[in-house]
């Protein structure tokens, strides 16, 4: 029995999708849900895995190749067939560690063992980073036993460059497209600077208390929730906070009309080797700090095994982005349309500040907030800056909501 394998229902907003690469030829044998081509769009990588197990007939779309929802992109033969996969065998049947396609792939590929790999996902999973780590070390560890251990002797000088000599390669060069991400997200930086008034205030914060409050019940927080207590969740809280006293910010234009949104949908930047994605914190405002870690990091469990839909990024009321991962001091953050404002954090550095007449050193956090301002007035922009401040360096506001 044959059937089609096609692209993936896209929604509304994504009209089409490239071809990146097929992880089976024609004649291979398959299994069910392993991966067999993944299509990037201009928000997400979609990966459309095997629906049965047998052997793939026909590839009808080549890399490169733009596709539309229910295109056919391959002829496939429904056999019963057994595929030897030593290294995920029926000895790890019992293993509680559930391996999506392209771990699966990934572990075939370089012949391991899921069992021997330590999972740092949610209770223990495996994720596609653990792999990777391997793989890299793996190749490091063959690296160092290829490579020598002491200087090479030179038998004779080196000789004079010759005039004719090419200097081309002195000086590389590498041309390459685009990916579909990366220039979705160009084009929504050039809109937010050509469609909005953006005006950025700042403000510097005092971490404080929230670091010893954090210190003090970090090791409890994660023994009852299975997650790390990190700066997001305070930081989302405080958002919030400010949101529901400065309801502006969490407003946006649509041509002549402002939608005031009567819920708080909490976009957290992140940043990949593809370009900056946005995925959404529905309903944080209901979502105590332990949901809010959490989803967070089944975020960057998402996102670094190519799993994010495009329901994870879709909406979204207000923004924050965190530079101070990469050790950025301060930045005008852009906004991402058609919200009003971001938040953007930044590195917590040691600073002298003065308290009640003295000099002291604490760790301080610059804060920067841009926002529409066809839309939120000077005065707002300040205040809600200034309430976030508030709530973060006195964590009994988050608390106890006063």
């Amino acid at each position: 029995m044959t059937l089609k394998i096609v692209v993936p229902h896209l929604p509304e907003s994504v009209s089409d999708a490239t071809l990146i690469a097929w992880h089976k030829k024609v004649g291979d044998s398959v299994m069910k849900n392993d991966s067999l081509v993944d299509l990037e769009t201009d928000k997400v990588t979609l990966e459309v895995v095997a629906p049965e197990s047998g052997i793939l007939r026909e590839i009808l779309k080549t890399n490169g190749a733009i596709v539309t929802s229910g295109e056919v992109l391959a002829v496939f033969e429904i056999k019963n067939i057994h595929v030897e996969t030593p290294q995920i065998s029926d000895e790890n049947d019992d293993f509680d560690n559930p391996l999506t396609p392209s771990i699966r792939r990934l572990l075939r590929e370089h012949d391991l063992d899921a069992s021997k790999i330590i999972g740092t996902g949610k209770d223990g999973r495996l994720t596609k980073v653990d792999v990777l780590d391997v793989v890299n070390q793996r190749a490091l560890q063959e690296a160092e036993v290829i490579a020598p251990v002491s200087e090479p002797v030179m038998t004779e000088p080196l000789k004079e460059l010759e005039p004719s000599t090419p200097l081309a390669n002195l000086r590389p060069e590498q041309r390459v497209p685009m990916t579909r991400l990366r220039a979705k997200v160009s084009e929504r930086l050039l809109q937010a600077q050509q469609n909005a008034a953006m005006l950025t205030t700042f403000n510097e914060v005092n971490m404080q208390n929230v670091m010893d409050l954090r210190n003090q019940y970090k090791t409890r927080f994660e023994q009852k929730h299975s997650v790390k207590l990190g700066f997001m969740s305070f930081f989302v809280k405080a958002s919030i906070e400010a949101l529901k006293r400065f309801p502006v910010i969490n407003a946006s234009i649509d041509d002549n009309d402002i939608i005031y949104h009567g819920f708080y949908d909490i976009g957290i930047a992140v940043s990949t080797e593809k370009g900056l994605i946005v995925p959404v914190l529905r309903d944080a405002d209901q979502l105590d700090f332990a949901g809010i870690e959490q989803s967070i990091v089944d975020f960057g469990e998402k996102t670094r095994a190519g799993r994010l839909s495009y329901d994870d990024l879709k909406g979204g009321t207000f923004t924050i982005t965190n530079g101070g991962v990469f050790g950025s001091m301060l930045s005008t953050p852009i906004l991402n349309p058609p919200q009003s404002a971001i938040l953007g954090m930044h590195a917590i550095k040691e600073r002298a500040v003065v308290e009640n007449g003295q000099i002291v050193i604490r760790p301080i956090m610059y804060l920067a907030l841009s926002y529409d301002h066809r839309l939120v007035d000077g005065r707002d922009a300040v205040q809600f800056l200034v309430t976030i401040k508030e709530c973060l360096e006195s964590p009994a506001h988050l608390l106890l909501n006063i």
